[in-house]
């Protein structure tokens, strides 16, 4: 454990493992049991909502606070509620059946929830899709999902439009904020104006039956190369993650010596920042559920914009921002350059693709109140898996966190053998929130998921507390000359240099060792670095063959998936020109 300045004398009040048994044990806050789901002996929050209708109904109990601030437009947790509960009676007068695929196609609007719950309320599968899709893409998800049912915004709709005959599944579609086409239902004809939800009539719920263990969402994953998967996640899967955030801070709490925090109706309300898309199990659990559960607003951007940011945080009121680690850069590094100090925010938190340890420091210079947290999760975690917060993740900086108590790790050696802790193998996870299987593919379904176990396909290291440390993907791993690489490591320490904002290291082809690494950076604004400086900088911090071969300065921002990973297929070229017609090397960046 480093010995970070920030933490305070006497710290930890409490040893970690402690922390843990005091918030789990039986009645406590935070107490767990043992239960069987699809045969397999797994832990679960004895008071986490079973399922997401569960949860529905905590959120409708947050009355008239403000659930979700776009532009100016707000929606209260009422109007929320009496929206979506008119959409899941319609959809079920559609034909909507239990187990069906309701599609939504929307960037982060207010819609966006509505459609959800609606779909979900309704019996359906919740089948996000991605907005950034082009309209192959789009007809993709709907033709791989069997969507009866597509609710999409009017962008999305026109992508798709032109590919409708190819969704033969498909049957009925709802739109918003589109003039009227005559293939589609305006969601206003069903819901009214926004602006009046809260004004519709008090109606009862579908009258379905949700268990904990029916489907109820599918996520397409994030992958980087061919085609994504649909992962089928349960109501239990979704609704687990709503007790991550609320069990970090009573450990925070308790690690320093004081009593965890209790729920207060009359505290000043939580107010987050969303700018991770909805569509990723980030946005849609760990922001979305979250706010549900503890009555928070919610406050979408239209666009990503480091300097728009700091103008919502502090006209909104704004108690937390986040998302990836990238937001959490540029967020710090726009309120050093604008002098904003931002005294409403008090937490930033990230996942989705690894942060390098400087991260921590990076935040603390720019926005000296803001407590710091991070975690770990994928689409087939539904989201957070493992989170610290504050003094851990000071004392732990490169670590995206313990797990949560009800979530189990193991690292495996090539041969399926457990690794003792310190050890790099590849890391095999297990909890309520696993998903239950990829969507009609039984073959991947059965290539990573085992007895309960999932295959992550990431490198990774836990020490004896359990803080586990992500090292690289495997697939990203460079082996140089029978030497292992983890491109993680490198580009943390080009994080390091305080004129590098963004970093990735691609593999540069050699004749006789294979492969060196090969990195592209990009420059904060207006600093100035030349390649070789960088290059001596990271020599001084790793060993000869691990600092890059070669380094380019990119211009602009990495290209990125919604999950914040960088398109690494994009960026190969630099280093490995494509073939011409001719079949030889053409000319790169």
């Amino acid at each position: 454990m480093s010995h970070d300045p920030r933490l305070p004398a006497g710290w930890p009040a409490l040893p970690f493992r402690e922390a843990e048994a005091r918030l789990t044990a039986p009645g406590a806050p935070f107490a767990i049991t043992t239960i069987d789901i699809r045969g397999v002996p797994t832990r679960i929050w004895e008071s986490a909502p079973p399922t997401l209708g569960d949860l529905f109904r905590i959120a409708r109990g947050h009355g008239d606070k403000t659930f979700v601030v776009y532009r100016d437009e707000r929606v209260t947790f009422t109007g929320f509620a009496r929206a979506a509960t008119a959409l899941a009676r319609a959809l079920v007068e559609a034909g909507v059946r239990k187990g069906d695929r309701v599609a939504i196609a929307q960037r982060n609007l207010p819609e966006w929830p509505v459609s959800y719950f609606g779909a979900l309320l309704a019996g359906a599968i919740a089948t996000p899709l991605n907005a950034w899709w082009t309209g192959p893409e789009l007809a993709y998800g709907l033709q791989h999902s069997g969507a009866r049912v597509l609710i999409a915004d009017g962008e999305r709709f026109a992508r798709i439009a032109p590919h409708l005959p190819e969704c033969p599944a498909l049957e009925r579609v709802f739109t918003t904020r589109m003039e009227p086409d005559p293939r589609a239902t305006p969601l206003a004809d069903i819901l009214g104006p926004l602006a009046q939800w809260a004004t519709l009539p008090e109606l009862p719920l579908p009258d379905i039956a949700l268990d904990p263990e029916d489907d109820a969402t599918l996520f397409y994953t994030s992958g980087t190369t061919g085609k994504p998967k649909g992962a089928v996640g349960t109501h239990r899967a979704a609704a687990t993650t709503v007790m991550a955030y609320p069990y970090s801070a009573s450990r925070s709490a308790l690690r320093r010596g004081e009593a965890p925090p209790k729920p207060d109706p009359t505290a000043p309300q939580r107010v987050a920042l969303l700018v991770i898309p909805l569509f990723h199990v980030t946005g849609c659990h760990a922001s979305l559920g979250a706010a549900l559960y503890g009555g928070h607003r919610l406050v979408m951007m239209h666009r990503w914009d480091a300097n728009a940011a700091l103008d919502l945080i502090e006209r909104e009121g704004c108690t937390s921002a986040g998302g990836v680690p990238t937001i959490a850069w540029q967020l710090a590094t726009a309120a050093r350059e604008a002098g904003r100090t931002l005294p409403s925010l008090d937490a930033v938190t990230y996942g989705g693709a690894p942060a390098a340890g400087d991260l921590v420091r990076t935040l603390g210079e720019a926005l000296p109140g803001v407590v710091p947290g991070t975690g770990w999760g994928m689409t087939e975690t539904s989201a957070t898996f493992t989170h610290h917060q504050g003094e851990d993740y000071w004392a732990h900086p490169d670590s995206c966190g313990p797990p949560l108590p009800v979530c189990e790790v193991r690292i495996r050696d090539p041969l399926g053998d457990d690794l003792p802790p310190g050890h790099v193998g590849e890391l095999c996870v297990k909890g309520p929130n696993i998903v239950r299987g990829y969507w009609d593919d039984p073959k991947a379904t059965a290539e990573v998921l085992s007895d309960g176990w999932l295959r992550t396909g990431d490198l990774a290291r836990v020490d004896e507390e359990g803080f586990l440390t992500i090292v690289d993907r495997i697939k990203d791993m460079l082996i140089r000359g029978g030497e292992n690489i983890y491109c993680c490591e490198v580009e943390n320490v080009l994080y390091e240099h305080p004129a590098v904002i963004d970093a990735v290291v691609l593999p540069v082809p050699h004749p006789t060792l294979g492969e060196e690494p090969g990195a592209i950076v990009v420059l904060d604004e207006g600093a100035e670095a030349s390649p070789e400086a960088i290059r001596a900088f990271a020599a001084e911090r790793l060993a000869a063959f691990k600092v890059p071969v070669r380094i380019v300065i990119w211009d602009g921002l990495l290209p990125r998936n919604p999950a914040g990973k960088v398109l690494r297929a994009e960026l190969r070229t630099v280093f490995v020109p494509p073939l011409d017609q001719n079949g030889s090397p053409s000319s790169g960046r």
